[in-house]
């Protein structure tokens, strides 16, 4: 019967150590003897590693060369922004003297009608003292 055939502790031991030199010898043969097969595809992947590597070189140079535009426009936008505030500013600093104008040129209106009439009553009380 099998199942009453039991390896003891060092049978074990030796049947591991020699799958471990079986694993070690196939590694040191394959390291000794390079398939060609396999360098093909290391090959192929560093052609791919290196063709990866410039198309992300390619759209980080894009990715600059559309930032430095758009600073390029956002400084052209802040300029002419700050063109158009400055007429503004103008404008109404030119609206702000013609009001101003237009208002002392109202009050000496207003002073050169009262004076006329002041002077008006004047005239009238002199001509009633007359008589």
């Amino acid at each position: 019967m099998s199942f009453l055939k039991t390896n003891d502790f060092a049978e074990r031991q030796k049947n591991a150590s020699a799958a471990k030199l079986s694993i070690i010898d196939k590694f040191k043969t394959a390291a000794q003897n390079p398939d060609p097969a396999a360098a093909e595809k290391a090959a192929a992947r560093a052609e791919v590693a290196k063709a990866r590597a410039i198309r992300i070189a390619e759209r980080e140079a894009a990715r600059a060369v559309r930032q430095a535009e758009m600073a390029e426009e956002a400084q052209k936008a802040q300029a002419l922004l700050a063109e158009q505030r400055a007429a503004d500013a103008e404008i109404a600093l030119q609206a702000t003297r013609d009001n101003a104008d237009r208002e002392v040129a109202l009050l000496a209106e207003q002073k050169a009608a009262r004076d006329a009439r002041y002077a008006a009553r004047k005239a009238a009380k002199k001509e009633r003292r007359k008589g």
